[in-house]
């Protein structure tokens, strides 16, 4: 999960210690220019039934938002005319792929995917 940066005082500070790492890990990265993570938050939440999750794409039309799932980890890639998104969130359970459902609506994502029922059994011919 990514760290809430809004509204914190601290925001710029926590953008030159990741700006640092990133340079001594030899990722070079800009924060400030970086896709998705730089000023991206997601959250996921998680009930007996389903996992939600809900990622800020700011400045993103919803047509240039692709979206796949494993049913493990959910991967999302957006452009933008600014940055382009791609980040693989790996999901606290199972779930269903095939029961995704997506709404975008004002640069915030959302998806909510079913968990995955037990083992399925199968059958030895």
């Amino acid at each position: 999960m990514r760290r809430d940066d809004r509204n914190d005082p601290f925001d710029d500070i926590f953008r030159e210690i990741e700006r640092m790492m990133n340079e001594m890990m030899g990722g070079g990265v800009d924060v400030n220019d970086a896709g998705f993570g730089s000023d991206t938050h997601v959250d996921i939440y998680e009930t007996e039934e389903s996992v939600r999750v809900i990622a800020d794409l700011p400045g993103v039309e919803k047509e240039h938002i692709s979206l796949t799932c494993d049913g493990d980890a959910l991967t999302i890639s957006a452009d933008s005319d600014r940055r382009a998104y791609d980040e693989r969130i790996d999901l606290p359970t199972q779930v269903d792929e095939h029961s995704a459902r997506a709404t975008y609506n004002n640069g915030v994502l959302e998806v909510v995917l079913e968990r995955a029922d037990g083992s399925a059994a199968i059958d030895v011919d």
